[in-house]
Protein backbone atom coordinates (compact mmCIF):
# COMPACT_ATOMS: atom_id res chain seq x y z
CA UNK A 1 0.00 0.00 0.00
CA UNK A 2 1.47 3.54 -0.72
CA UNK A 3 1.38 5.86 2.06
CA UNK A 4 -2.06 7.67 1.10
CA UNK A 5 -3.66 4.40 0.91
CA UNK A 6 -2.54 3.68 4.34
CA UNK A 7 -3.35 6.93 5.59
CA UNK A 8 -6.91 6.64 3.42
CA UNK A 9 -7.44 3.05 5.60
CA UNK A 10 -6.28 4.48 9.01
CA UNK A 11 -9.12 7.96 8.34
CA UNK A 12 -11.73 5.09 7.66
CA UNK A 13 -11.12 3.00 11.13
CA UNK A 14 -11.91 5.92 12.74
CA UNK A 15 -15.44 7.63 11.80
CA UNK A 16 -16.55 10.46 14.01
CA UNK A 17 -13.35 10.16 16.40
CA UNK A 18 -11.42 13.94 17.02
CA UNK A 19 -8.36 12.57 15.65
CA UNK A 20 -7.13 11.94 11.84
CA UNK A 21 -7.41 8.17 11.95
CA UNK A 22 -5.72 4.68 13.35
CA UNK A 23 -3.05 2.80 12.11
CA UNK A 24 -2.00 -0.62 12.68
CA UNK A 25 1.94 -1.54 13.68
CA UNK A 26 2.88 -2.56 10.47
CA UNK A 27 1.16 0.43 8.74
CA UNK A 28 3.09 2.69 10.83
CA UNK A 29 6.29 1.17 9.84
CA UNK A 30 6.00 1.64 6.61
CA UNK A 31 4.84 5.20 6.80
CA UNK A 32 7.90 6.02 8.68
CA UNK A 33 10.13 3.64 5.79
CA UNK A 34 8.30 6.00 2.97
CA UNK A 35 8.52 9.31 3.99
CA UNK A 36 11.50 10.70 6.77
CA UNK A 37 9.36 13.71 7.48
CA UNK A 38 6.70 11.24 9.48
CA UNK A 39 7.14 10.85 13.79
CA UNK A 40 6.27 8.41 15.58
CA UNK A 41 5.28 9.79 19.18
CA UNK A 42 6.20 7.94 21.81
CA UNK A 43 3.63 8.61 24.61
CA UNK A 44 4.61 5.69 27.03
CA UNK A 45 6.53 6.65 30.38
CA UNK A 46 10.10 7.16 30.65
CA UNK A 47 10.59 4.02 32.99
CA UNK A 48 8.25 2.15 30.07
CA UNK A 49 10.95 2.62 27.27
CA UNK A 50 13.86 2.28 29.49
CA UNK A 51 12.57 -0.85 31.23
CA UNK A 52 10.21 -2.36 28.39
CA UNK A 53 12.44 -1.44 25.55
CA UNK A 54 11.28 1.35 22.21
CA UNK A 55 10.85 1.02 18.54
CA UNK A 56 14.30 0.95 16.65
CA UNK A 57 14.01 3.65 13.91
CA UNK A 58 16.28 6.80 13.12
CA UNK A 59 16.22 9.34 16.07
CA UNK A 60 15.05 12.20 13.94
CA UNK A 61 11.81 10.10 13.38
CA UNK A 62 11.11 9.67 17.03
CA UNK A 63 10.31 11.47 19.94
CA UNK A 64 9.35 10.55 23.23
CA UNK A 65 6.50 12.69 25.26
CA UNK A 66 5.02 10.84 28.15
CA UNK A 67 1.24 11.17 28.63
CA UNK A 68 1.39 10.50 32.02
CA UNK A 69 4.39 10.31 34.44
CA UNK A 70 5.87 7.59 36.50
CA UNK A 71 5.22 6.66 39.29
CA UNK A 72 1.66 7.59 40.04
CA UNK A 73 0.50 8.00 36.20
CA UNK A 74 -0.61 11.22 36.59
CA UNK A 75 -1.12 13.25 33.61
CA UNK A 76 1.90 15.31 32.56
CA UNK A 77 0.95 18.68 32.35
CA UNK A 78 3.11 19.68 30.08
CA UNK A 79 1.99 17.70 27.41
CA UNK A 80 1.09 20.13 24.83
CA UNK A 81 4.46 22.16 25.31
CA UNK A 82 6.76 18.87 25.35
CA UNK A 83 5.07 18.07 21.66
CA UNK A 84 5.46 21.75 20.51
CA UNK A 85 9.39 20.98 20.58
CA UNK A 86 9.06 17.58 18.85
CA UNK A 87 6.68 17.81 16.35
CA UNK A 88 5.30 20.58 13.62
CA UNK A 89 1.82 21.09 12.77
CA UNK A 90 1.43 19.75 9.28
CA UNK A 91 3.55 16.78 9.70
CA UNK A 92 2.02 13.23 10.23
CA UNK A 93 2.15 12.46 13.85
CA UNK A 94 2.06 8.42 14.90
CA UNK A 95 1.13 8.29 18.47
CA UNK A 96 2.23 4.63 20.68
CA UNK A 97 1.61 3.61 23.76
CA UNK A 98 1.88 -0.08 25.82
CA UNK A 99 -1.49 -1.12 24.40
CA UNK A 100 -3.11 1.99 22.08
CA UNK A 101 -5.20 3.70 25.07
CA UNK A 102 -2.69 6.74 25.89
CA UNK A 103 -1.71 7.02 22.06
CA UNK A 104 -5.65 7.66 21.23
CA UNK A 105 -5.82 10.21 24.27
CA UNK A 106 -2.83 11.59 22.73
CA UNK A 107 -4.11 11.70 19.35
CA UNK A 108 -6.99 13.37 20.48
CA UNK A 109 -5.37 16.33 22.33
CA UNK A 110 -2.68 17.11 19.93
CA UNK A 111 -5.43 17.48 17.13
CA UNK A 112 -6.90 20.11 19.37
CA UNK A 113 -3.68 21.76 19.72
CA UNK A 114 -3.55 21.80 15.57
CA UNK A 115 -1.85 19.11 15.04
CA UNK A 116 -4.37 17.85 12.43
CA UNK A 117 -2.50 14.95 11.27
CA UNK A 118 -2.66 12.74 14.29
CA UNK A 119 -2.96 9.10 14.16
CA UNK A 120 -3.10 6.61 16.49
CA UNK A 121 -1.12 3.16 16.54
CA UNK A 122 -3.84 0.30 17.08
CA UNK A 123 -2.48 -2.53 19.38
CA UNK A 124 0.07 -0.28 21.15
CA UNK A 125 4.04 -1.40 21.65
CA UNK A 126 3.08 -4.20 23.46
CA UNK A 127 -0.08 -5.18 23.05
CA UNK A 128 -3.03 -6.56 25.23
CA UNK A 129 -2.18 -8.87 27.93
CA UNK A 130 -3.04 -12.46 27.34
CA UNK A 131 -4.65 -15.52 29.33
CA UNK A 132 -1.63 -15.60 31.31
CA UNK A 133 -1.20 -12.06 31.90
CA UNK A 134 2.06 -11.75 29.61
CA UNK A 135 2.07 -8.29 26.70
CA UNK A 136 3.87 -8.96 23.39
CA UNK A 137 1.64 -11.89 22.57
CA UNK A 138 -1.37 -10.82 21.36
CA UNK A 139 -0.95 -7.32 19.19
CA UNK A 140 1.11 -4.70 19.28
CA UNK A 141 4.66 -3.36 17.45
CA UNK A 142 6.65 -6.04 18.81
CA UNK A 143 4.18 -9.21 17.99
CA UNK A 144 4.32 -7.31 14.53
CA UNK A 145 8.05 -8.53 14.48
CA UNK A 146 8.89 -4.60 13.89
CA UNK A 147 12.25 -3.49 15.18
CA UNK A 148 12.69 -2.48 18.77
CA UNK A 149 15.39 -2.87 21.00
CA UNK A 150 14.98 -4.11 24.69
CA UNK A 151 15.69 -2.42 28.12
Amino acid sequence: MTPEQILAAARGRTPGQPYAGAVTPAEAFALLQADPNVKLVDVRTNAERDWVGRVAIPDAQHAAVQWATYPGGTPNPDFGQQLEKVARKGEVLLFLCRSGVRSRHSARVATELGYAESYDILEGFEGDRDQEGHRKTLGGWCKAGLPWVGA
